[in-house]
């Protein structure tokens, strides 16, 4: 059983293997497709629909426990070039 995860955009709970982990970096948040890098994460579905709804919520702030609100371009940018993911529901 893979472990679930909830979006900080839509607040929808799904396996980890359909959301995006984002990370805070110097005050940017970076993509981190690969699961890797280190620190805190948190975890959207990768389409701009939920990025930007996190964004608007000021949920990375919160879910990465930052000060100020990060710069989401990286983020951002990358879901416009992910092809879009199947959706179950």
């Amino acid at each position: 059983m893979e472990p679930e995860r909830t979006c900080v955009g839509c607040r929808r709970r799904e396996p980890r293997s359909a959301l995006l982990r984002v990370v805070a970096v110097e005050g940017a948040l970076v993509p981190d497709a690969a699961t890797r890098l280190p620190g805190r994460g948190s975890w959207v579905h990768p389409t701009s629909a939920c990025v930007d709804q996190a964004v608007q919520r000021r949920a990375f702030t919160r879910a990465l426990r930052l000060n100020a609100g990060p710069d989401a371009s990286a983020v951002q940018a990358f879901v416009s070039t992910e092809p879009a993911a199947p959706t179950a529901e």
